[in-house]
């Protein structure tokens, strides 16, 4: 149930790390609305999956998930340019998020 909980609040960071752009440094309502909202449910989440999994896992984990998640919203929605070496990079995370899943159970 942690891990479900983790991937979850990285999903989370995402949201409330684009949120954060769109406020316009806490100009605009809304996007500071569900940035504050997001950022609350996120790191509640991260604590709850950090009693049952090690803390550098679940940071790890909780981070990556974060980070590819938001450049990959900026390039589908043109905030940020898309290139080959971009997306391999990014699989490169993916791939590293899964390995730490694998590791953590060994």
């Amino acid at each position: 149930m942690e891990w479900v909980i983790l991937i979850a609040s990285g999903v989370l960071e995402a949201v409330w790390a684009t949120a954060l752009g769109a406020s316009k440094n806490f100009r605009r309502l809304w996007p500071t609305v569900v940035f504050v909202v997001a950022l609350v449910l996120s790191m509640a989440g991260l604590s709850i999956a950090m009693t049952a999994i090690p803390v550098g896992t679940a940071y790890a984990v909780w981070v990556g998930i974060g980070a590819v998640l938001t450049v990959a919203y900026a390039m589908i929605f043109g905030l940020e340019k898309a290139s080959i070496v971009k997306i391999l990079l990014l699989l490169g995370i993916i791939g590293c998020v899964i390995g730490l899943k694998l590791v953590g159970e060994a």
